[in-house]
């Protein structure tokens, strides 16, 4: 079926990708996972490309696009390549929706430029040791100092991505206890740069998959935050997380689509090639079945996508409609992948195939951004259970 959702402008910017993705990543990607994140001069590229600038409004350098099929169309073109951006996608997916909703214009005039460029790369620091889903339970503090001019950051966060190579980073902190009435208030956003005295990066994490990109530990011991730091009004950061919500899951979903019809791809493409008993493993039933299988899933998937991209550029989608797009696909992506992987026999458990390494990348899916219990919460609370 012939795609609507996205538009003429939408495709042109799929070929450039398409392009860049063959001649500035494909070549070097290996090398990329090996080292575990991407080079640093590499963002400066994706901020050349105008990548970083696309929902950058063009007084700070952008392209003032609002439509967020843009990025859409980077992920798709990533998993059809069986490759990624690194941690590019937390800097515009995550952390840009704050930076243009709660920054005042001299943050602004500040960051954005910078932002746009890749000169200054960004990460988002939420997640505790010992809160995981429970950001009210965090308890990485941010106290006013005396003469009211900075906040003395104290705390932890974990499995932040980007966090190694991030120039500044947006960390949720409490500026006030939490009280028994009210456990979501009292915690604040602080766009802390990572030059600070105190401010230290701890363990570069390992993961299961998603190897070209870095995830790390951070502490805070004693870090000078200015007030001019202050990202939003203080003590109302908790609503400012769940407003972006949504679209993080579904770029989440996104994800979870495009890694599936990529693995489709890729398992096509071997069983047409391999040969088993003097017959190309295509020719067995169960090969085709299996794979008209995928394709009727992946056809679903992109339905739920398609319609959840028309919503979140119309300004509806609601965090219903995101918890169910994103628990959705990440759930059916985790057996289509399985699927084509089986299709490839034992090559596919080797890392140097791309399905392979789409099986480890997905499995994250059901994980971050909420995992897929807190989506079935928020649906059945939708539903008035």
């Amino acid at each position: 079926m012939r795609r609507t959702v996205f538009n003429e402008d939408h495709e042109a910017f799929r070929e450039t990708i398409r392009d860049f993705i063959a001649a500035e990543v494909v070549p070097y990607y290996d090398e990329w996972r090996e080292a575990g994140a991407v080079p640093r001069g590499f963002y400066k590229k994706l901020g050349e490309l105008g990548v970083f600038g696309i929902e950058v409004p063009e007084e700070y350098g952008g392209a003032g696009q609002s439509s967020f099929k843009f990025q859409a169309v980077i992920t798709e073109e990533c998993a059809r390549a069986g490759v990624s951006f690194g941690g590019s996608s937390v800097h515009t997916a995550l952390c840009l929706p704050y930076l243009l909703a709660y920054a005042n214009e001299e943050q602004k005039q500040r960051w954005l430029p910078g932002f746009v460029s890749g000169d200054m790369m960004t990460a988002i620091a939420m997640t505790e040791p010992g809160t995981g889903s429970d950001l009210a339970g965090m308890t990485t503090t941010a106290k006013l100092s005396q003469d009211g001019t900075h906040y003395v950051l104290n705390g932890a966060k974990t499995f932040i991505t980007g966090g190694v190579q991030a120039d500044r980073v947006i960390v949720c902190a409490r500026t006030a206890p939490a009280t028994p009435e009210d456990r979501r208030g009292g915690i604040s956003l602080l766009a802390v740069d990572t030059a600070s005295e105190g401010y230290a990066v701890g363990r570069k994490l390992e993961k299961l998959g998603l190897h070209a990109s870095d995830t790390a530990e951070l502490s805070f011991t004693d870090v000078k935050v200015p007030v001019e730091d202050l990202l939003g009004e203080e003590g109302k950061a908790f609503g400012y997380l769940g407003q972006n919500l949504p679209q993080e899951r579904l770029g989440i979903a996104v994800s979870a689509y495009a890694q599936s019809a990529a693995a489709v791809e890729f398992a096509k493409a071997y069983v047409l090639d391999r040969t088993v008993f003097g017959k190309t493993v295509a020719s067995f039933q169960n090969t085709k079945f299996v794979l008209a299988d995928c394709r009727a899933e992946v056809d679903a998937m992109q339905a739920v996508v398609d319609r959840a991209l028309d919503a979140h550029d119309a300004g509806e989608l609601t965090a219903a409609d995101a918890a169910s797009a994103k628990l959705f696909t990440t759930e059916r992506a985790a057996v289509v992948i399985d699927k084509c992987l089986q299709l490839h026999g034992g090559y596919g458990y080797m890392m140097e195939y791309p399905v392979a390494r789409l099986y480890a990348d997905t499995r994250v899916s059901r994980i971050y951004g909420g995992t897929s219990e807190v989506m079935r919460s928020i649906i059945a609370k939708s539903m008035g259970l």
